[in-house]
Formats: structure tokens, C-alpha cells, sequence
């Protein structure tokens, strides 16, 4: 993913987020609805995991330091994680919190009766816009990756974190809209109550797939099976390399791959030929793998019982 088609995703998103939680507000004060409420502490919610998102963004582009020699890349990990946490916590348990406070407290919506409606239609509008600008800078990555796949083997969080708050803010307002007609239509507080309660377990759910999958990321993802065919053939592709006796691969942040290797070269290679292909080996993986910035290769003789010692005791690359 560029960084500038996340940000552009996620400065769109923050824009709609900010206008849709003013007029939520507004909505809520006039009438009352827990929806309301709900929906607005959720853009609330998201435009402060929008923030986070460009503030990891930023960190991100530090320069490596002898304490973090191999940069700061991951940051963008961990503030998408602590979107998670705010999600579900101010999110999630807060509207699951209002909406069964509303069950056991029904109250119609008496006054401005029809102003969340007016609101909640707007707020679809904005945020659709802001889907789409998700779903198109998506594309342009995604190719022909399934969406469920996408989410799940980004290495950049920004693009499928937003997806992610975009899809449940939709689904959420359509929830809110259901629960306001129905409490409008009978005059009772009951479905303001029920349409809060699923915006809440709406919010829970998709937390808990953020927070598993930016573990992940956190914990280290290797390359994926595409990019490791690529550095395989482009290793084998020149002289002096007899084969891979086992590799390494690890994401040190969405656009830096680490690339760990141990080759096997001839017995009568010179040092200076070993050096040779080995610098020649580099040169190729780099054009193959761009993101392949830090790479480290060991040159040994193949011997058929040590080398199967040490491919067991290696782990074999991720590729999640």
C-alpha cells in the first residue's frame, strides 16, 4: 500500500467522522435517543482512531537509531492496536452500556421527532463517501485478493483498519436508523434500546477482528508467498549459488521486508567469488522485492545431515 493512498482514506474519514458527530450530538440533545448517543460517541470514537492512525503514520518515518537500528516501521503498528482498544472500549462497551440502560428505562422520543432521521441519512451519505474512498484506494493494492484476505494479510494496517470502521459505521447507522423509526412509529423506547445494544455488539465484533489481526503484525509477519517465490528465484537465478539452505523473512514495517538467508556455495569458490555472488544476489532480490531493504546472507557448504539439523531448528517464514 503507498502511505499516500491510506492517508488519503484516512483524512476522508476523519472529515466525515467530525461533521457526522457534530450532528449527531446535536440529534441526541434535541430528542434524547440512546441511538443517537451511541452513534455519536462512535464517530467520536473513530475520528480519534483516525487521528491515531496518521500520528503512527508519522512516527513511522523516524530514522533508525543505534537503540532501534532497524527503525521505527512498526509504530504504524501499534497505534493501529490502540485503535482497537479505543474502539472497543469507548465504542463497543459504552453503547452496550447505554443501550441496556435504555431497555430498562424505555422512553419515547417526544420532541424533534424526526430530526434523527434527518441526521442518520446524512450521516449514510458522508459515510458512504467515505467507504468509497476506502474501497478505491483498497483496489488499487487488493488486485484480485478477496476481501476477507485483504483484511487478513495487509501488511499496512491504515487502509484495512478503516475499511473495517467505514463497513461498521454503515452497518451501525442502519442499525441506529432501525432502532429511531421503530421507536418513532410505536412509541416505544424499547427498539431505541435494542438498535443501541446491536451497534454495541457491532462494534465489540469489529474490534476483536482489529485487535487479532494488528497482533499479528506486531508479533512479526514474514513476507507472503508471493514475495517469497520472488526472492527464491531471484537467489537461484545467478552463478555461484547452489541452493537455499533455509530463509528468513520478517516485516519491519508495511514497506521494509528483513531477509535472512543461509546459501550453499561451491567448495572451490574463492572468497572474493563468494563475496561477488553474494552482492550480485542482493542486487537481484532488491529489484525483484523492492521492500527487501535489509538483507543478510550466510554462505556455507551444503551437507545434507547438518543443513536438515538446522532447517528443523529454523523456523520456516511466516507467511501469514
Amino acid at each position: 500500500m503507498s502511505a499516500e493512498g491510506g492517508t488519503k482514506a484516512i483524512i476522508a474519514a476523519l472529515s466525515a467522522n467530525l461533521g457526522i458527530a457534530v450532528t449527531k450530538f446535536g440529534a441526541w440533545a434535541l430528542t434524547g435517543s440512546s441511538s443517537m448517543l451511541a452513534e455519536a460517541i462512535h464517530s467520536v470514537a473513530d475520528s480519534g482512531n483516525q487521528l491515531l492512525l496518521l500520528i503512527g503514520g508519522k512516527r513511522a518515518q523516524k530514522k533508525a537509531t543505534p537503540q532501534h537500528p532497524f527503525g521505527y516501521g512498526r509504530e504504524r503498528y501499534v497505534y493501529a492496536f490502540i485503535v482497537s482498544i479505543v474502539l472497543f472500549s469507548v465504542g463497543g462497551l459504552f453503547a452496550l452500556y447505554e443501550g441496556y440502560h435504555k431497555i430498562q428505562h424505555r422512553e419515547p422520543i417526544e420532541e424533534w421527532k424526526w430530526v434523527p432521521v434527518a441526521v442518520l441519512v446524512v450521516a449514510i451519505a458522508l459515510e458512504s463517501y467515505s467507504f468509497y474512498t476506502a474501497i478505491k484506494e483498497s483496489n488499487q493494492l487488493r488486485g484480485k485478493t478477496s476481501w476477507v484476505d485483504f483484511v487478513r494479510r495487509a501488511k499496512a494496517p491504515e487502509l484495512p483498519v478503516v475499511l473495517l470502521e467505514d463497513a461498521g459505521a454503515l452497518v451501525g447507522l442502519v442499525l441506529a436508523l432501525f432502532g429511531v423509526g421503530l421507536t418513532l412509529i410505536t412509541g416505544n423506547g424499547l427498539w431505541d434500546g435494542i438498535g443501541t445494544a446491536a451497534i454495541g455488539i457491532l462494534l465489540v465484533a469489529i474490534a476483536a477482528v482489529l485487535a487479532v489481526e494488528t497482533k499479528s503484525l506486531l508479533i512479526g509477519e514474514g513476507a507472503g508467498p508471493e514475495s517469497v517465490a520472488k526472492i527464491e528465484q531471484a537467489v537461484l537465478a545467478g552463478d555461484g549459488i547452489e541452493r537455499i539452505i533455509h530463509m528468513k523473512t520478517l516485516h519491519l514495517g508495511p514497506e521494509e521486508l528483513l531477509v535472512a538467508m543461509k546459501i550453499a556455495v561451491s567448495k572451490g569458490d574463492r572468497a572474493e567469488d563468494v563475496a561477488r555472488h553474494i552482492d550480485e544476489t542482493e542486487v537481484r532480490i532488491r529489484e525483484a522485492v523492492p521492500i527487501a531493504r535489509v538483507i543478510y546472507i550466510e554462505p556455507d557448504i551444503y551437507r545434507a545431515r547438518k543443513n536438515a539439523d538446522d532447517a528443523v531448528t529454523s523456523a520456516p517464514p511466516v507467511t501469514a
